[in-house]
Formats: C-alpha cells, structure tokens, sequence
C-alpha cells in the first residue's frame, strides 16, 4: 500500500530539516527524504559547521603563536596537531548531525533515505540501491541545497584541483594552496590554511573581493589578509590549468600581464549552483532559471502543491535564509501569515576580523539613487577591543538622508557575526539611526561600536 503524507519535504539540509519540523508542529503528516545517511545537508556536514570548527581551532592556534606573549603568555615549542584538528571537526559535525535526527524523530516527522526525484504532481519516488518506493504528497518541498561549481578546464580530481568539502579534509598542511575566488569560500577556507602554515594565493577575477560587499568593507578585508600572510590577485584571469607531477600549474591573465603560478593543491571557490538536476524537475514542465526553481510569494513552482526554498531559488545561498523560508512555507501551508524580510538577512564572513552585514552597501545605495548620510567608528577607538587587542576594523552605518531609516549596516571587526544581530532586529522594526544611538549599550562591549557609528551620522561620535 503506497504511503500518504501532507508533506514531503526532499533534502535535509538547513531549510528542509526545519521546513519539515515546523510542519510536524503544525499538525501535518511530514516526512523528510535524505540521500546520504548523515542528516544535514551541506552546511552541518561539509559546510557551516565543519569549516567554522577548523577556523575556530585555527584561529586558537594562531592567536598563540602571534598574540598571547602581548598578554603576557609565554611557550615553548608550541606546535598544532592537524590531526586532533581534523578529528575535532568531525566530532563536531557528528554530534550536531546526530541532534537533527533526534529533532525529527522528536517532531514525529519520518525520516526516508534514497535519491528523490518526481515524477508526476502529488507522488515522490525514493531509491536506495535496489529498493524503491513511491509515496504521496499533499505538498512537495525541493530543498536539496546547491553543489560547488566546476571550471570546464579545472575538473576536480579531488586530489589535486579540489572543492570546499577536499579542502576541510587535506592530510597535511599544504606547501602552496591555490584559491580561484576571493568569495566567503575562498577567504575562510585560505586563512585556515594560512594560519597553519600555508602559503596561500588568491586569484579572483573581479577588480574587487567578496562579491557585492560593499567596497570599503573588502578593501579593508584585503588589506588585513595581506597582513596575514594571503596575497590576492585581483582582476585576474585563470586561463589554464594544468598538472605536471604532484604540481598544479596556473596561468593568469591581468592588465599588468601574464603570470604562471604553481601551487600543491588549487581550492576552486568560485560559487554554487542549485542541486536541481536528476530529480524529473524537466520532465515535469517546471519553470527554472538557469537550475533555479521559479516560485511565487509563497514558494510554490508553476506546479501547484510544488514548492521550493533554500538555494534552489533566487537570493543569496545562506543557510538562515534557507531555515527562515522553510518556517515560512511550513506556516503558509498551515495557513498562517509565513514571511521572510529579505531586507533583513545577515551576511557574514568568518575570517579574523570576522565581517558581517545587513542592508545595502554603499554602492548599491548609489545605483538606486537614495540620499543617505555615513556614520563610522573604528574598532581601535573601542575599549573592549582594545583590552582583546582585536582592533582592526569598522562599523558603517548608512541611513536615509530625510528620514534617517537604516540603509545599510556594515562591520568588519572582532566578532561582527554577533554583534550584528541588534541591527537585524533594527531593519524589522524599521528603525532609524538616532533609535540605535540612543539605545543604551554596555561598558565595556564590543557593540558600543554601533552605538558610536549611529552617533556619527549625526556627526556626534563621542569617542572618534
């Protein structure tokens, strides 16, 4: 007999785990189909959560090597275990992907293992080796999270030219790893490497890094990197690659020329695309933009009772974007007013200083035409980052120049990826600059950065 649920959701990454859980609570039927054993999707497993662990177990060690005799801690023979590392990691991702299939089991949601695809509206076909079985559902949710993109001419071979997931799994200690992208990917996963030893090269084709950040946040970023030992090629082309022994051999291309580069291992970093493919999706008549699925306000495809969310839609590919779509579409589903504010989606880079954003950047400001006012503080005029000796970097504030509504909020600094939660909240309730400054802030914190930022769009900074 062919089993029957309200929802289905396919994937069990950071949007269908708790896109599946939310509808559980609501009183739906809900199973969540997941083709590797381990639950979690890219983020828990070969993402988020394992790179944040190498950065942390880095950033520990570099900090002793390069810091702690400034707080008067002294070693001897101070040495890292890669190893201990590498094994840290892991158990980190065990007990986290272990807790979201205890989420399930707890939320009656049914787990289901095997490679999904559709084949017609309202029916999910599962396989697992031999075994297939097709099930009904009310609703089906595609969230099956987006795969590294692979260079025509820069085929991963897992060994040599590698992708995220290789990169959070070498062995050893890289000579000379090359990176292709200055994106989020690139820059972490380069200072955990840099920081043990590394020699790291960056090639990025853009005349910028990271993207669509605003300008002065990646030049400041850049300029620190190149402190920490990473060199950036900016505005430079990969042309080739190719292997000669145990070698990767790069040519690049800028205005300033041509260059060879010849690393160990070549990181390729440059972006993801929608892990859409294989599932019928074509045969189905869905609308999609280059892997993306078309979906309307309420993340339903151009077949109904289809829906999707997470990075296989349009808007930027983050996990809590993925989660908060997944609530939405569980509560819209249900009937409750499900909503995401995507003017109010965090960006954060976990570098040291880490970078973290919310809004508009400068630059987008001005194609739209908005008037707005700057406020600015510096971390080194900040007493608690001081007492750290974490003083690099900046809180940048753009309000509206007539109603002073927050624009755009960006930080670079000591651990931005916190302290940028109060200027989420901020853009939610549609607050303004003189809000923020006249919001009391501890003594001493980090976050009295954002106070002072917010001072300064009125030009009243007390401590700048």
């Amino acid at each position: 007999m062919t089993r029957a649920f309200d929802v289905v959701v396919i994937g069990s990454g950071p949007g269908g785990y708790v896109c599946a859980i939310r509808a559980a609570q609501l009183g739906f039927k809900t199973a969540c189909i997941e083709a590797h054993s381990k639950l979690g999707g890219t983020c828990l497993n070969v993402g988020c959560i394992p790179s944040k662990a190498l950065l942390e177990s880095t950033h520990h060690y570099h900090r002793a090597v390069h810091e702690f005799s400034e707080h008067g801690i002294e070693m001897d023979n101070l040495r890292f275990n890669l190893g201990q590392m590498l094994a840290r990691k892991e158990a980190v991702v065990k007990t986290i992907t272990g807790g979201v299939n205890f989420l399930l089991k707890k939320n009656k949601v049914e787990r289901l293992l095997g490679w999904a695809s559709i084949p017609e509206s309202g029916k999910v076909s599962i396989v697992n080796g031999d075994a297939q079985e097709i099930v009904e559902a009310k609703h089906t949710v595609i969230a099956t999270g987006s795969l590294p993109v692979e260079l025509p001419f820069a085929k991963f071979d897992h060994q040599y030219v590698v992708d995220s997931s290789d990169a959070l799994a070498f062995d050893k200690v890289p000579e000379h790893l090359l990176v292709v992208g200055a994106g989020v990917i690139g820059l972490e996963l380069g200072s955990v490497w840099a920081r043990l030893g590394a020699k790291v090269t960056v090639i990025e084709a853009l005349d910028h890094a990271l993207g669509d950040m605003d300008r002065e946040i990646s030049k400041t970023m850049l300029k620190i990197v190149n402190r920490q030992g990473i060199v950036v090629h900016l505005d430079s082309k990969l042309e080739s690659v190719e292997l000669q022994g145990d070698k990767v051999l790069a040519q690049i291309s800028s205005p300033k020329g041509t260059k060879s580069l010849s690393g160990d291992k070549m990181l390729v970093a440059v972006g993801r695309r929608p892990a859409t493919a294989n599932m019928g999706l074509e045969k189905l008549g869905l609308a999609m933009d280059k892997g993306l699925v078309v979906v309307n306000s309420n993340y339903e495809s151009s077949t109904p009772s289809l829906y999707a969310i997470g990075d296989c839609i349009k808007g930027p590919m983050l996990a809590h974007k993925a989660s908060e779509e997944g609530l939405a579409l569980a509560e819209i589903l249900a009937g409750i007013s499900g909503h995401v504010n995507y003017e109010a989606i965090p960006n954060i880079v976990y570098t040291w200083p880490e970078i973290a954003t919310v809004g508009l950047s400068e630059e987008a400001c001005d194609a739209l035409g908005h008037r707005y006012r700057l406020g600015k503080f510096f971390f080194k005029g900040n007493g608690r980052a001081r007492c750290a000796g974490d003083i690099d970097g900046l809180v940048k504030i753009i309000a509206d120049a007539s109603s002073d509504r927050l624009l755009g909020v960006h930080i670079i600094g000591p651990a931005a990826s916190e302290i940028v939660a109060e200027l989420v909240i901020g853009f939610e309730f549609g607050a303004s600059a003189e809000d923020i400054a006249r919001s009391v802030h501890g003594h001493p914190t980090l976050a009295e950065a954002i106070k002072e930022a917010a001072l300064d769009v009125d030009g009243r900074a007390i401590h700048s």
